[in-house]
């Protein structure tokens, strides 16, 4: 039986979300499935911590229903390892225990529970607790898939120009780089990586007459293509997923020493990240083919941000550590 996925972007009717219960009692396990079929919720079971990651595995469930004293692996580490995969972090996970000491809560909260039912159950609890939390796994469920409705027009604005092709990748993979060199926090990667593919969708505003004109802009288109980072903040609206990446694709292309837009932000004015993902898109127009000009060697983009540096537009500390990385990784840019 394949489990239902939120289908609601589409504007169909909203399909059945399912639980997984995870139990090797089966009397208390068949139980708890006709509660939750009851409540209109669709129900797997299955008797042990490897089949439960192999069951989220192959066909990842709304909601975990989980007993703590398995046979094989326990509840705790089947937890901890759903919670540790990041495809997988945001299925809430209930804890289903008659073990009530505090000790036992505290290791349940480390491993990533999202709540707690003590057995004996209370039925009305239960499903007041499943309610809630596959609520808010339908609303997370929206976003990402909200998200993933964002990253495929960037991707389009991408296919739309031949000289652009796997920009966002390397972009994505340069930058998570440069801030892995950086020691930024797991969260500021994510969004370098978000930014990556995303920093250029606000081109999907953008004529066609401008966005592939081969010679130079006049004024006017100029001042037309300086538009697509806000009509790409916009895009990127209130999603709390990205939260973090939508002053990257706004301030993308400011400058140090306020000559960028669309907002002409000087020096610390420009959120870091967004410097991070300036300088990663200079290095790739530098070192790929344009209508006006080949590709630059490696050294010689280098050469070039270093020049920037001088003139006051890109990060001196951001550049430097990226030239060292770029020359210390040549799996980073194969093409050279």
């Amino acid at each position: 039986m394949d489990f239902a996925r939120s289908d609601s972007l589409r504007g169909r009717a909203r399909p059945q979300q399912a639980a997984l219960i995870v139990d090797d009692q089966s009397i208390f396990a068949d139980q708890l499935a006709r509660l939750l079929r009851a409540d209109g919720v669709s129900t797997r079971i299955v008797a042990n911590g490897s089949a439960a990651l192999e069951s989220v595995d192959r066909n990842p469930p709304d909601i975990v229903l989980l007993d703590v004293g398995l046979p094989d692996v326990d509840g705790f580490e089947v937890c901890r390892r759903i919670k540790g995969n990041a495809a997988r972090r945001l299925i809430p996970i209930v804890l289903v225990t008659g073990l009530h000491g505090r000790e036992h809560r505290i290791a349940g909260i480390n491993a990533g529970a999202d709540d707690f039912i003590s057995k004996p159950i209370d039925t009305e609890e239960l499903k007041a607790r499943v309610r809630s939390l596959l609520s808010l796994k339908r609303y997370t469920s929206e976003l990402e898939s909200a998200e993933s409705v964002i990253i495929g027009l960037a991707l389009m604005v991408e296919a739309r120009d031949p000289y652009t092709a796997g920009h966002c990748e390397r972009l994505a993979r340069y930058a998570t780089a440069l801030g892995s060199e950086l020691q930024m926090s797991d969260k500021e990667l994510a969004a370098l990586r978000r930014g990556g593919y995303l920093h250029d969708v606000g081109k999907i505003g953008i004529p066609d007459t401008v966005l592939l004109k081969p010679g130079p802009l006049t004024p006017e288109e100029f001042a037309d293509m300086k538009r697509h980072p806000v009509i790409g903040a916009d895009l990127c609206g209130n999603l709390q997923s990205l939260g973090q990446v939508r002053p990257i694709v706004q301030h993308h292309h400011e400058r140090l020493d306020g000559s960028g837009y669309p907002d002409g932000l000087r020096g610390d004015a420009i959120p870091v990240l967004a410097q991070v993902i300036a300088v990663v898109d200079m290095f790739d127009a530098l070192t790929t083919d344009r209508p006006y000009r080949q590709a630059m060697t490696l050294s010689r983009a280098c050469e070039e941000l270093l020049n920037d540096v001088s003139r006051g537009k890109l990060h001196r500390d951001l550049v430097r550590a990226f030239v060292s990385l770029i020359r210390r990784r040549p799996d980073l840019c194969p093409f050279q």
